[in-house]
């Protein structure tokens, strides 16, 4: 009777640990599915700006974003975010980013993504101007299941412009 409890009792103890095992698997599952899920939508965004569309570039953001850029106050508008990137995406301009890092929340919910992005257009004296630098991006997973970013924040890795006198 004894060895037959413990019998019963090992093979709950060994039920459960295969059930922990499962979820725990199904949870790195959907963890890999988001990571490439965004991984795809932020190649997409990229191509998108580089096509120069504003609209269809500004539609990756969230209702509520904010972008940081550099230099600037931070912008909290879809209406500021289009005029942004207005500026930004003219005829002559080349943009382009890439994912160096991307780290999914165990919530599922949120998301953020480290990288580096490229830049050529004409700079205030009609000269091409290049830059390059780092930026982040935090993504929510919205109500219908699509992530949106929600904070966008980039910057330079070239010296700041010296002031002339």
């Amino acid at each position: 009777m004894i060895s037959r409890m413990n019998a019963e009792r090992s093979n709950i103890v060994y039920f459960g640990c295969l059930i922990c095992i499962l979820l725990t698997s199904l949870s790195v599952l959907a963890q890999s599915a988001d990571e490439a899920a965004i991984r795809k939508l932020d190649a997409e965004w990229s191509k998108t700006a580089g096509t120069l569309d504003v609209d269809k570039t500004v539609a990756f953001y969230s209702d509520d974003a904010s972008v940081l850029p550099p230099n600037a106050p931070v912008v909290n508008t879809k209406t500021a975010i289009r005029a942004l990137w207005a500026e930004l995406l003219v005829p002559g301009t080349t943009i382009s980013w890439d994912i160096s890092k991307i780290e999914v929340a165990k919530s599922g919910d949120l998301a953020y993504v480290t990288g580096t992005y490229r830049m050529s257009m004409k700079g205030p004296d009609g000269k091409p101007m290049d830059d390059k630098g780092k930026m982040v991006e935090i993504f929510k997973k919205q109500p219908n299941k699509q992530w949106k970013c929600v904070a966008d924040m980039f910057s330079s890795d070239l010296p700041a412009p010296v002031a002339t006198k």
